[in-house]
């Protein structure tokens, strides 16, 4: 309840402004145009954050492949090492050479699957490693996109505290921008 009559009339004059500016246009215009907006910020921030995290887990995966190629190069390495040592072994003869002789070609057999796996791994990680670089410029096409969508957000309010029109248009043309480079980080690749 108002303390007094004059509070009360105040009251009611603010509530009869507030209905009438329902009825602007340029109110209405505004606000619809924000609520369109946000969710397309709101999309195009969780498009980008997913292509993050996807650049991350390619980056993970070349990481790992290139582990798994430099574990198989070691081994290759002890193959050969293996395999020069017995070679070294059955060239000076004796009751062994034979023996030998046979377990450094097994060895030597062993090395083209090795080295075969080892490409096979680093191919893999080439992949991976260009998919991350692909998904990080995408990423970083969608930052820009998310953050001119926010900014036209901010600017089609200052268009209803100004009671402006100029406002509303700078955050129309900085939403398309913004929607254009969402559309340019996939048509990149």
């Amino acid at each position: 309840m108002a303390d007094s009559p004059l509070e009360e009339m105040e009251a009611h004059e603010r509530a009869h402004q507030a209905g009438e500016g329902r009825g602007d246009p340029l109110i209405n215009q505004v606000t619809l145009t924000i609520a369109i907006l946000a969710v397309a910020a709101a999309v195009v921030a969780s498009l980008e954050t997913t292509q993050g995290d996807k650049a991350i887990i390619a980056k993970n995966d070349a990481v790992l492949a290139q582990n798994r190629a430099s574990d198989q190069w070691a081994f290759y390495e002890a193959k050969s090492f293996k395999k020069n040592l017995y070679t070294l072994a059955a060239q000076q003869g004796g009751p062994k050479a034979v023996d030998n002789a046979k377990v450094a070609a097994r060895n030597a057999s062993d090395e083209a699957g090795i080295q075969q796996k080892a490409k096979a791994l680093e191919a893999e990680r080439d992949k991976s490693s260009a998919l991350a670089e692909r998904l990080e410029v995408r990423h970083g096409w969608l930052t820009i996109a998310s953050t001119l969508l926010h900014m036209s957000i901010a600017i089609a309010t200052l268009s209803i505290i100004l009671d402006r029109r100029w406002p509303w248009w700078t955050s129309i043309a900085l939403a398309v921008g913004g929607a254009g480079m969402a559309a340019f980080a996939y048509l990149l690749g």
